[in-house]
């Protein structure tokens, strides 16, 4: 059984989504610190040819909070997010077709951060008809005070899983030794560039995954997703 967890992400990158296709259960951390220059809540889009910002904006909380417990601020415009996305790809060859699933994400009622973005994933698989098994991190029967490495082996140990497969960025924070020792093979997923036409400009590579689909049909977007990349 091959095993994927990550941090939530919001409308994350194209390789967020390969990992969770190449796995056959995928976990999704709620109670994990939240910090505050991470990508949890925010990610890049194109607006006029280059790379820019959008966030979700939060309530005040303290540092220590896991990211179950923090929330979305009050103040949280949600048809101005949507707006920001019109204005930016409203020309887009495919806008049609993805603007009514951002739409239902975005203004998806929940205030709770892991919620709000948790219910982001669930629908952007569905649309990607992606079928992998997802599980939420808090509801694993583990010690949950176990941190990094130790937590992930106690997850493996959890599902049953033979294979873990982590994103290429966490290469150098597991041992291979470690997880043999466990029975349990550790695979790294590298996605490989996918370059398309954004318009006229110069192509901006790993924004949102809303970026890739108002670019690309969902034919090609899904052939992307399960075979554009290689485990090391």
């Amino acid at each position: 059984m091959r095993l994927g967890i990550m941090q939530p992400y919001f409308l994350p990158y194209i390789g967020y989504f390969q990992l969770i296709a190449a796995v056959d259960t995928f976990i999704v951390y709620d109670n994990i610190k939240y910090t505050k220059k991470g990508w949890v809540n925010r990610n890049r889009l194109l607006v006029n040819g280059s790379d820019t910002i959008f966030s979700l904006p939060l309530k005040r909380g303290a540092d220590s909070l896991d990211v179950a417990q923090r929330e979305l601020a009050a103040s949280f415009d949600r048809q101005k997010l949507l707006n920001q996305f019109r204005g930016a790809y409203g020309c887009a060859p495919q806008f049609d077709q993805i603007y009514p699933v951002l739409e239902r994400v975005i203004q998806h009622s929940e205030v709770n951060l892991f919620g709000y973005i948790y219910y982001s994933i669930m629908q952007f698989c569905e649309y990607l008809e992606i079928k992998t098994k997802i599980e939420i991190s808090s509801g694993m029967a583990i010690d949950h005070t176990v941190k990094g490495q130790d937590k992930v082996l106690a997850l493996c140990r959890a599902t049953g899983a033979t294979t873990y497969i982590n994103a290429i960025g966490g290469t150098g924070l597991y041992a291979k030794d470690s997880f043999r020792n466990q029975g349990v093979n550790l695979r790294f997923l590298k996605a490989k560039p996918f370059v398309y036409s954004q318009f006229s400009a110069a192509f901006v590579p790993w924004l949102s995954i809303v970026d890739v689909l108002m670019f690309n049909p969902l034919n090609k977007v899904r052939a992307c997703i399960n075979e554009n990349y290689e485990l090391i």
